[in-house]
């Protein structure tokens, strides 16, 4: 979980509370319009890293200078930016100048602009553009942009400068305008682990593959050309469709372009009681059928099957430390939160039945023939009984081989099949970005 430093200019409840249209409309506003939540800012305490930190820095202290290549399939008048973490743990962003760019707040408490030279401009349509790393980084992104982001930085509750990155849940922040996407990864300086997700939203279609010193390579193409249109249009087809508010997931300009797409989870959260007991009904069978059965969850580790039943109005589960109180519509679109928020006691069992209840929730397997063992049924069973996550399974449409995560638990599969958008391995040679469509 990101640090959280509070609000810059207001609460999202009542930044909220104006009537939103069908689809959202970016408005960018200045620097009283930002807001900072734990999804927006980095600073020394920001855990996206995979690796540990004594790790990490034993690593980095023998990293040397890697490179980037970028294929630009999208257009004209793209900007890359590189935020993460040094081998110290503080904020940094990569300078055009090839070093990194140590931010300095002012004891305002106002998000101050970052104007050193970040921005690297991409060569033309189907050209390519390198980018190195001067040494490690993690809790990385590689931001992408058509048009020029507006990175910020403010003191954090340690009176430590943070970066303020571009958000995309407020529809006033100063890059609101600008379609943007990133790839999130870790560079220790001696392995890398990269990985596009659409766990918060889509934005720009971005593919990447990684080559090793061995000569092994991985590719992960991503979103196929044209994905935001046609997910904006799924969604909106899809509240014609029920009746919810899934068309208010797609941001777009003042012109009518489409930006992005929020996920419900990224919605909701600034959107306090969106989506609102979408999911209660589905919970109350769900909670019916196994007070009088079992549950299988194959926790795909040593533990193997557990059974779980109902009882007392929670599920409990075999071996496990704790039960599971009935889950909510913002539980089930975030897995971090009621019965699937896990503590540092939760033993082993615990940690690897929350991932499995929350993706048969999201899915809408669990009263489906054979939904009784968990994971077990393939992608094709996904998404095919309502209510269910029709962000998750219109962004599966539109990528290439259904690869990269639409929720966080999106690598909750039966053992050999994989719906990670992932890249990893020891001595990297290369990482190669295409941006608007993988060739």
């Amino acid at each position: 979980m990101r640090g959280f430093i509070g609000l810059a200019a207001a609460t999202l409840a009542s930044f909220f509370t104006q009537s939103l249209a069908d689809p959202t409309v970016a408005h960018p506003g200045g620097v009283d319009d930002i807001i900072i939540t734990n999804d927006n800012i980095l600073n020394s305490t920001t855990t996206r890293e995979f690796k540990t930190e004594s790790a990490f820095k034993i690593n980095a202290a023998q990293s040397g200078a890697f490179p980037i290549n970028v294929l630009n399939n999208f257009g004209s008048g793209m900007y890359v930016y590189v935020t993460g973490k040094d081998a110290s743990n503080v904020p940094v962003l990569l300078g055009t100048n090839g070093q990194y760019v140590y931010p300095q707040a002012d004891n305002t408490g106002v998000p101050k602009q970052i104007t050193a030279n970040i921005g690297f401009q991409l060569n033309a349509q189907g050209q390519n553009t390198q980018i190195v790393l001067p040494q490690a980084l993690i809790s990385a992104r590689i931001w992408f942009a058509q048009g020029q982001l507006k990175f910020y930085t403010v003191k954090d509750g340690n009176g430590v400068s943070a970066i303020v990155e571009p958000s995309a849940a407020n529809p006033a922040d100063p890059s609101a305008g600008v379609q943007w996407g990133f790839i999130e990864f870790n560079y220790d300086g001696t392995t890398i682990y990269a990985n596009i997700s659409y766990v918060d939203f889509v934005g720009i279609p971005l593919g990447m593959g990684l080559t090793l010193a061995t000569g092994e390579s991985q590719i992960v193409q991503g979103l196929q050309a044209g994905a935001v249109n046609n997910i904006c249009s799924g969604v909106k087809s899809q509240a014609s469709a029920d009746g919810q508010i899934w068309d208010r997931l797609c941001t777009v300009s003042s012109s009518g372009k489409a930006l992005r797409v929020l996920s419900p989870n990224l919605y909701t959260s600034a959107n306090a009681g969106a989506f609102n007991g979408y999911y209660d009904n589905y919970v109350n069978q769900v909670w019916s059928k196994y007070t009088s059965q079992d549950l299988t969850i194959n926790t795909q580790v040593s533990a193997g099957n557990v059974a779980c039943r109902v009882s007392n109005n929670q599920l409990s589960c075999a071996g496990d430390n704790r039960a599971y109180p009935k889950p909510t519509t913002a539980d089930i679109w975030g897995c971090n939160s009621g019965p699937f928020a896990i503590i540092a006691s939760d033993n082993d069992v615990h940690r690897a039945v929350v991932p499995r209840l929350c993706a048969a929730f999201t899915r809408t397997t669990l009263l489906l023939a054979g939904g009784n063992v968990q994971p077990s049924l393939g992608a094709s069973s996904y998404y095919t009984m309502n209510p269910t996550s029709h962000y998750s399974r219109i962004v599966h449409q539109y990528e290439t081989n259904s690869i990269g995560y639409a929720f966080s638990y999106d690598d909750v599969n039966p053992s050999g099949q994989n719906a990670a958008g992932v890249v990893a391995g020891a001595n990297p040679t290369n990482l190669k970005i295409t941006v608007g469509g993988w060739s």
